[in-house]
């Protein structure tokens, strides 16, 4: 019996993962996360216990108690509630991280799987217009989430050279798409117009979510090591976004953007500041040539049929609705 637990196991990956967890034989599991699951566990093999990442002392407890020969971290702020502040976000997703790999060093871990992002590799416009695995992880410091990003990876690769007793599957993500999400991203697709900026295609590469947690599960089965891009093959424009939502599309100049958000965020009516345009001039497409290749798994959709597939999970996306 492999025991394994999960941070950010009540997030939209993490309780799907917990919910297969629970079916697959040869697993036990616990699920740590600040917030309690939507519903509580039933299946005997898995169990839930409520922990902040900021708190050592709670999360000894647990990994003392449960003894987990595997960890797959997801925790991570992605939707910062109001008034978070940078510091908090820092303390959670990089000091989580931190926490994580020393408890596993501590407690005989033997596999870890941390899911960054391809926001890992930064938003630049010197980026190639497909980014592999060995292409540098540059971040960038005006977006937190990728700063993060930038700096877990970092400590991984350190814990990687001082520890090679602890195995690591990394895995970076594009947008994650599936039936109930709801983050951020989709809620671009809600506005009535999508809205693009002036000589920019701005793809997005997009997954689904049951490949992701296909791709945790045989991480841990097979206990996989080394570095993977997650995406569906190809990748869609915001105009090819805006046409899939029946909705116009509208380019507007990168100063007028930045203009405008530089006086509509801090009164509040926008949840975006300034430094928030250059996340649409400078979208990192991921390859996904190693995955396929190298870990030897073929998402079950492209980028544009996961976005198909959201439209139909969640038809109210689309104009009219």
């Amino acid at each position: 019996m492999r025991r394994v637990l999960v941070t950010g196991a009540t997030g939209f990956v993490g309780t799907s993962l917990m919910a297969r967890l629970a079916v697959e034989p040869g697993f036990e599991a616990v699920g740590v996360d600040l917030r309690a699951p939507a519903q509580p566990y039933t299946a005997p093999t898995v169990r839930f216990e409520q922990a902040d990442l900021r708190d050592e002392a709670a999360l000894e407890r647990i990994f003392s108690a449960f003894r987990p020969t595997a960890v797959v971290h997801l925790a991570s702020i992605v939707n910062p509630p109001p008034g978070m502040s940078r510091e908090d976000m820092r303390e959670i997703d990089v000091g989580g991280t931190e926490r994580v790999v020393r408890l596993c060093l501590a407690h005989g871990v033997s596999h870890l799987t941390v899911t960054t992002s391809g926001a890992a590799y930064g938003y630049h416009a010197d980026n190639p217009a497909w980014l592999d695995e060995d292409c540098a992880i540059r971040g960038n410091v005006e977006f937190a989430y990728s700063d993060h990003k930038r700096q877990i990876e970092e400590l991984l690769v350190t814990a990687r050279a001082e520890h090679p007793e602890l195995s690591q599957l990394l895995l970076r993500p594009g947008t994650i798409l599936g039936k109930s999400v709801g983050n951020q991203i989709t809620a671009l697709f809600a506005k009535p117009r999508v809205l693009g900026v002036v000589g920019y295609d701005s793809p997005f590469v997009f997954i689904w979510d049951e490949d992701v947690v296909e791709i945790l599960l045989r991480g841990l089965r097979d206990e996989r090591t080394g570095c993977f891009n997650l995406a569906g093959d190809g990748a869609m424009s915001m105009r090819e976004i805006a046409a899939a939502l029946g909705k116009p599309y509208m380019p507007l100049p990168a100063w007028v953007l930045r203009a405008a958000l530089m006086v509509l965020h801090p009164l509040g009516v926008v949840p975006y500041g300034p430094e928030q345009v250059g996340f649409l001039q400078y979208r990192p497409v991921l390859s996904n040539a190693r995955l396929k290749a190298g870990f030897g798994y073929t998402p079950r959709y492209s980028s544009a049929e996961a976005f198909a597939e959201l439209l139909r999970a969640q038809p109210n996306l689309r104009a009219g609705a």
